[in-house]
């Protein structure tokens, strides 16, 4: 058997040389491959971690937040309710005052006595007025007579006037004549003369008479002033005479009597030095008889708050109960308002009429009158938990988008006890934190809770 020659050492170089490159390849695209591998888990799993770091970390901060109740304002109803206190007067309350001077010679009415317009209520004996009376009516009947004679004189001398004016009319035709005659020769110029003169006294008698008719005439006018001045004196006297009996102005209820028998009454006194003396006897002079009141009608005067005056208008009706006729409810109508808030009280008086064709109602009540508003622009209503009153004013705790409390200042409109009306400074989209502390400051970051009804 033939034996193979024996290698070259070249040859076995190049086989150790071509082995060590085959190995190397073999490492190089394995580093390759373990690289490539890796970047794709790289990329996959990284994410995740970030993520999962990031829940964490909100996790974390979350469980680390205060949580708070969160609401939203709500819209209050279009027509609502509204109860205030008012008090029951009288539409037409009077003080009857005497207009005569004398003594008190009987009353006819009292408390509580329902009277009629002119029905007679006391009698006042007062001679005084009585004598003046009588003095006015004698100066009447001498005022006329001293007319008639007047006029009486007046005619004497129109009498006189119209025979001075006949004598001067012949005395003249005479003295005429005579001058025509004189200057024919048939009669002395003497005679013509005493013609002349005769006829110049018949002038001057007219002239007499028309200024005596101008005086008499000028005394039957002041004579005439006298008798309306008499006239009115009389009537003066005369009406002063009938205030001896005292009437009522309108029918009504007697509310008071101040007066009794045989006390002395002072015209136009405004004093009242005793009180009232429906029980006691007393004799002390008070020219205030009587208080009457008409209850067939009366007024409710209510003090509507500012904010809600715009509401009110003449004819709206309400509600109106008293608390000792719990089964009644009586209807009034707005018939007026003073037109003007009160500085004070910041309300506008407001009157209400009622029919109290029963007397039920009476003056001096307190009532609760109740209104149906109709509003335009409803306010929003939120819990009165959620209002924050500090140093900057009425507040509510909103909510942003970034999670963090900030303070909106509110104006705050009707009080329902547990909620409250905001009438400015919400648009109705806010989230509110419903009952704020001191804790959730201006920009806290907060976890919001919605709050189950």
């Amino acid at each position: 058997m033939d034996s193979q020659p024996p290698a070259s050492p070249d040859l076995e170089q190049q086989t150790t040389s071509r082995k060590q490159r085959r190995g190397i390849g073999r490492i190089g695209w394995a580093v390759i491959g373990a690289v490539f591998f890796g970047s794709l888990l790289a990329i996959g799993i990284l994410p995740r971690l970030s993520q999962r770091s990031e829940l964490q970390a909100a996790v974390k901060e979350a469980s680390t937040l205060t949580s708070v109740n969160i609401i939203t304002p709500r819209r209050a109803a279009a027509t609502t309710n509204l109860e205030l206190p008012g008090s029951v007067v009288a539409l037409n309350q009077t003080t009857i005052y005497a207009r005569s001077t004398g003594y008190l010679r009987r009353w006819y009415a009292d408390i509580g006595d329902r009277v009629q317009a002119g029905q007679l209520l006391a009698e006042i004996d007062s001679p005084d007025t009585d004598q003046q009376v009588l003095q006015a009516k004698a100066e009447l009947a001498q005022a006329q007579a001293n007319v008639l004679q007047s006029r009486a004189s007046l005619a004497k001398g129109v009498s006189d006037l119209k025979q001075a004016q006949a004598n001067l009319l012949i005395a003249r035709q005479s003295w005429q004549r005579w001058q025509f005659l004189v200057k024919k020769g048939a009669v002395a110029q003497q005679d013509t003369d005493t013609k002349y003169a005769t006829y110049q006294a018949n002038l001057a008698n007219v002239e007499a008479a028309q200024n005596t008719i101008s005086s008499d005439s000028a005394n039957v006018k002041a004579a005439q002033a006298n008798v309306y001045a008499s006239q009115a004196n009389f009537q003066r006297n005369t009406v002063l005479q009938s205030y001896k009996k005292v009437t009522a102005p309108f029918s009504g209820v007697i509310t008071a009597r101040n007066v009794n028998t045989g006390v002395l009454i002072s015209a136009g006194s405004g004093s009242n030095t005793s009180s009232n003396t429906n029980t006691s006897n007393t004799n002390t002079s008070n020219t205030s008889l009587y208080t009457i009141a008409a209850y067939d009608k009366l007024d409710v005067n209510v003090n509507v708050p500012q904010s809600l005056s715009p509401s009110f208008e003449t004819g709206q009706t309400a509600e109106i109960t008293v608390k000792e006729l719990p089964q009644r409810v009586f209807t009034g109508k707005v018939v007026r308002t003073s037109n003007a808030i009160d500085p004070n009280t910041r309300t506008l008086l407001t009157q209400l009429e009622v029919e109290n064709y029963n007397a039920t109602l009476r003056p001096g009540m307190y009532a609760t009158v109740k209104f149906a508003i109709n509003r335009t622009n409803t306010p929003f209503v939120v819990p009165d938990s959620a209002l924050v009153v500090n140093a900057g004013g009425t507040q509510v705790a909103t909510l942003t988008k970034n999670q963090t409390v900030h303070y909106q200042k509110v104006v705050v409109g009707r009080d329902y006890g547990t909620e409250v009306e905001i009438t400015s400074g919400l648009t109705g989209n806010e989230s509110l934190i419903a009952t704020p502390t001191v804790d959730e400051t201006e920009g806290l970051r907060v976890q919001p809770v919605a709050q189950t009804k």
